[in-house]
């Protein structure tokens, strides 16, 4: 059986007022977990209360008596990272605006070109394509025209020789 970890006093008041200051709910989870643990719980009871496998209640406690309480309730997962902010892309894309504004054809790759120079890294398209939508861009293509349409005069031709259904 593995040794038990002591939580001083100090250190359980500590968990409780993190807990009423956290407002992210997986937080909430591992602190509820660790502050279980600290009160003398047992990782399989603690695992069963909060959903957590008890290798991994186990491995909280771990990571609190090695980083502190802030490891176990900051957030931990990344995301959102931005390469630029709003002003500096819509700088990039100023002059693509003014191009789609006269009516001519703006192509993503001309603009992942742009963006890319700027950022000193290459970029997927649809890293580009969520800069545009962020600044309100949305894909308009010219109407498709059938390469074996009829011309107008064969159609209006047709349109003579056509018994009409109604009187």
């Amino acid at each position: 059986m593995g040794s038990r970890y002591k939580f001083s006093e100090e250190e359980i008041k500590a968990i409780e007022q993190k807990r009423k200051a956290n407002k992210e709910k997986r937080a909430e989870t591992r602190l509820k977990a660790l502050e279980m643990r600290a009160r003398g719980a047992n990782a399989k009871e603690v695992a069963e209360a909060t959903g957590f496998h008890a290798a991994y209640v186990t491995q909280l406690v771990a990571k609190y008596r090695k980083y502190g309480l802030e490891a176990i309730s900051g957030n931990h997962y990344g995301g959102n990272h931005r390469n630029m902010s709003a002003a500096e892309e819509a700088r990039i894309l100023a002059p693509f605006q003014a191009r789609a504004e006269k009516g001519e054809l703006v192509e993503i790759s001309e603009i992942a070109k742009a963006y890319q120079s700027s950022v000193d890294h290459p970029v997927s398209k649809g890293q580009i394509y969520f800069v545009l939508h962020r600044h309100g861009w949305r894909k308009v293509m010219p109407r498709s025209k059938h390469p074996r349409k009829a011309s107008e005069e064969e159609i209006a031709v047709s349109k003579k020789l056509t018994p009409q259904s109604k009187p």
